[in-house]
């Protein structure tokens, strides 16, 4: 069964996109709690429109990314972690936990799924994380993991 997802779902798919999934999962959860539409011509030739629709609403935030994009300039985020004696950390730094340290330190709200850590942040010290705020600002922030 193909369907076209409404909403980002981690490990199903991206939003706008045409997946194919097992008929039950289909008709019995994506479609019944609005994740999704059956993927037939009439939704596929809405599924253009809605695209067109949501590219016109990202263009117009992208001064406000921009913007946002110059604040972080030269700005060090610093992230909180218990950590052992020989400085790894229990646990990793999740996209979760950058979200939560921008929207403290700088007032910032930035979904996780914007956020791209580098592969695993699992000691402490000096790391670089990938904001993709829109296609055209993606910006680099150096944060430091530090015992807390």
């Amino acid at each position: 069964m193909e369907v076209i997802l409404l909403k980002d779902l981690e490990k199903v798919g991206d939003k706008h996109t045409v997946i194919s999934v097992k008929s039950g999962f289909g008709r019995n959860y994506l479609i019944p709690q609005g994740l999704a539409l059956i993927a037939n011509t009439s939704n596929r030739k809405r599924l253009a429109d809605l695209q067109n629709r949501e590219a016109r609403e990202e263009s117009k935030k992208l001064d406000v990314y921009l913007e946002m994009a110059k604040k972080l300039d030269g700005k060090k985020l610093k992230v909180a972690a218990k950590a052992g004696t020989s400085g790894k950390i229990f646990g990793s730094i999740t996209g979760v936990q950058i979200s939560l340290a921008l929207k403290e330190q700088f007032g910032m709200e930035i979904p996780r799924r914007k956020i791209v850590l580098p592969d695993d942040v699992k000691t402490l010290g000096d790391y670089v994380v990938t904001l993709n705020l829109h296609p055209e600002v993606v910006k680099e922030v150096a944060f430091e993991v530090a015992a807390g």
